[in-house]
């Protein structure tokens, strides 16, 4: 969906945050911002994150009741394990939504922007995670991806018919 993530009504959100959860740029940021100081003092709790893995704090004054940060890895050239820990993360943030009970949730391209990972490069990657979690989970409901440019988002389209 050609979206901003941090508008969207559903029980999740995840952030594609940096190790120290302390908010930054992009999607980072902007979630940060529209969620409030809560968010921060929360995240200022968590201790950090390391790449691939994922925790979860209120939404504050987000539509989302939550939010989930994953620390996506940054791409260098795609043979340093960056295939393998963004898949993680898209795995990891599903489990703990379902392991918490919530039903609904929408991801923005993790790592795709200041990280550096090709859209291109990162998008099967997220839908093949997501296909594979609700072919397992069929029961979960609704996941959601944010694109915010029309050319991301046209992308994820052409793939999700593939």
């Amino acid at each position: 969906m050609l979206a901003d993530i941090t508008t969207l009504d559903v029980d999740v959100i995840v952030n594609a945050a940096n190790k120290t959860l302390l908010g930054g740029g992009g999607v980072d940021g902007a979630i940060h911002r529209a969620a409030g100081p809560g968010l921060l003092e929360e995240c200022r709790s968590l201790g950090g994150c390391q790449t691939g893995e994922a925790k979860m704090t209120r939404g504050y004054r987000l539509k989302a009741r939550h939010v989930i940060h994953t620390v996506g890895p940054i791409y260098r050239d795609g043979h340093h394990g960056e295939p393998e820990a963004l898949a993680a993360c898209y795995r990891n943030s599903l489990s703990l939504a379902e392991e918490s009970g919530l039903r609904s949730i929408a991801f923005p391209l993790i790592s795709t922007g200041v990280y550096g990972y090709p859209v291109e490069q990162a998008a099967p990657i997220a839908l093949r995670e997501i296909r594979s979690f609700l072919n397992s989970h069929p029961d979960f409901g609704k996941v959601v991806v944010a694109c915010f440019s029309r050319g991301d988002y046209e992308l994820y389209c052409k793939l999700s018919k593939a």
